[in-house]
């Protein structure tokens, strides 16, 4: 059962991990694991997760069976001795397929004047992670409030890459001097019906798909997409919407918004599709990528992911390391200098 450690609870960490939270669930067998790579990777019997935490003293991984459930429908306790690599913590899990809903908690003292924000009673996002859903209910604000989250918590998705074909595609690589871009906003470019886009792919990577035409008779070689990993649409001010997607929060899984399937694989699919058929075309695709910041904002933003699996690698902190060095002006920054960012 999951271990309760109460945010702002200070004294004997260990006793406090040691007291169990009132939710009981059947956990399947697991084997102890690899700590590399990092993620999961999906094996023909299984799937081996690996995860970068220093300062925590248990995590638990959680699967879901939809994005809007309030339990996890298992949990597997990674035990410190056997499930830890130094600061990765690893297990392989048996009989999990790619589509699985999946999550953290992270237990471990919460000391923000020692840049420690670990909170058990949210479920994180994997930072390695392929794939994300977002339940209907998701909400920004109620993230930032004490108490479990796991019904409106974001989820990550598992994801093997060895299953799509990409039937021979690569990269085009034509000489800048030869390119004409376009730069676009994925869901922007389609999303009116005066873009002849058919109703349910408007604003969507297949919707782009149906453009292409369109774009061969501008005489466009290239594509530049504005951000198109998942990023959290409630990082903006109150009555807004962050539209541009420059607030990311799991840098290798494409935006769910932007996907017209309604399956937990569809965006990865669907984004993949969008790929080969601008190459197919002629046309080559560039990424608008955001590596200097994330989606939690600054010590008043929402637990969804790195800052409660490891604070003081993730990001930059100030000499008081309760709060985050802003240099990129949108409430933190970035370690890229840490090797476990970098590598990511």
């Amino acid at each position: 059962m999951p271990y309760d450690v109460r945010p702002g609870v200070q004294g004997d960490a260990v006793g406090a991990v040691a007291r169990r939270a009132p939710e009981a669930v059947t956990a399947p067998i697991a084997k102890a694991g690899r700590s590399s790579p990092l993620g999961p990777t999906v094996y023909s019997s299984g799937v081996n997760f690996s995860l970068y935490s220093r300062d925590a003293l248990r995590v638990d991984l959680l699967f879901f069976d939809r994005e809007d459930d309030s339990r996890p429908s298992r949990t597997i306790f990674l035990d410190p001795v056997v499930n830890r690599t130094n600061h990765y913590w690893h297990a392989f899990v048996p009989g999990v397929q790619p589509g699985q809903l999946y999550g953290f908690r992270a237990y471990g003292p919460y000391d923000p004047s020692s840049g420690l924000r670990f909170d058990p009673t949210k479920v994180l996002l994997d930072p390695y992670g392929r794939g994300v859903v977002v339940p209907k209910s998701y909400s920004r604000e109620a993230v930032q409030q004490k108490g479990d989250n796991a019904a409106t918590a974001m989820k990550s998705v598992i994801v093997d890459p060895s299953l799509y074909d990409w039937e021979g595609d690569s990269p085009i690589n034509r000489p800048p001097t030869h390119t004409i871009v376009y730069e676009m906003h994925v869901k922007g470019f389609t999303a009116h019906p005066n873009s002849g886009v058919s109703e349910g792919n408007r604003g969507t990577f297949r919707g782009l798909i149906e453009k292409i035409p369109y774009l061969q008779e501008l005489g466009i070689s290239a594509v530049e997409l504005l951000p198109v990993f998942q990023f959290d649409r409630q990082d903006c001010p109150p009555g807004r919407v962050n539209y541009w997607g420059y607030a990311p929060i799991s840098f290798f899984a494409p935006h769910q918004a932007y996907s017209s399937r309604p399956d937990s694989l569809g965006p990865v699919d669907e984004f993949r599709d969008m790929v080969k058929a601008l190459h197919r075309a002629g046309i080559e695709v560039i990424l608008d990528v955001v590596f200097n910041h994330t989606a939690e904002g600054d010590h008043r933003g929402p637990t969804l992911s790195f800052r409660a699996l490891d604070n003081n690698a993730y990001y930059v902190l100030e000499p008081d390391r309760s709060y985050y060095s802003n240099f990129s002006g949108t409430g933190n920054t970035l370690n890229a200098n840490h090797p476990i960012v970098f590598d990511e």
